[in-house]
């Protein structure tokens, strides 16, 4: 499975040393949907580009899209295309089935309070030493597809490209038109 990542790169890093394509921010995790730095590190992937886009762009919605809302920390937001292994197994939280099971409720899996899906990351890492992560949809979107991979996954993924985001890249661009942004050109 190919899914993708919006994030900052440093280009002279190594895929897996720190702001590379592979690496696990864990010291600067804790405010994100499955954040539990104290146990693991993970990585934010989605099904789809405009997906992880639309997260890193979904503060700056009111205003211009233009190149400064594409740098972090002083590095540029990049695109990488990473391989999970086929044998990965992801705990799905679109299956009804799986919520059940779980027992939650779509509703309280959909949530923006980290209060409520913080425990449920950590429960499913805990409970379920063989899963790679958790396979949920966006807030922005029911149909794109996002994955919380934990690090324990590392091994299992794999770089296919990256590469550093510009203005008229069109995974870019469908995720400033989801928002209604325009561009600095446009008036």
């Amino acid at each position: 499975m190919i899914a993708y990542r919006c994030f900052a790169w440093e280009q002279s890093s190594a895929a897996a040393a720190p702001d590379g394509p592979l690496w696990f921010p864990q010291s600067y995790q804790g405010e994100g949907r499955h954040d539990n730095p104290d146990l693991y590190g993970c990585l934010y992937l989605s099904e789809r580009p405009v997906s992880c886009i639309v997260e890193q762009l979904a503060r700056f919605r009111t205003q211009r899209l233009s190149p400064a809302l594409l740098n972090r920390r002083g590095l540029p937001l990049a695109l990488a295309a990473i391989e999970l292994d086929a044998r990965a197994q992801l705990v799905d939280f679109d299956d009804p089935q799986v919520l059940s099971r779980e027992r939650l409720r779509p509703s309280l899996v959909a949530t923006r309070d980290r209060q409520l899906t913080q425990p449920q990351a950590r429960a499913i890492y805990t409970r379920r030493p063989a899963a790679a992560g958790v396979k949920w949809w966006s807030i922005f979107e029911a149909t794109w597809v996002n994955y919380t991979v934990f690090d324990r996954a590392a091994p299992r993924l794999h770089l296919q490209w990256v590469r550093i985001l510009a203005i008229g890249d069109p995974p870019l661009v469908d995720a400033a038109q989801f928002f209604g942004m325009r561009t600095a050109e446009q008036t």
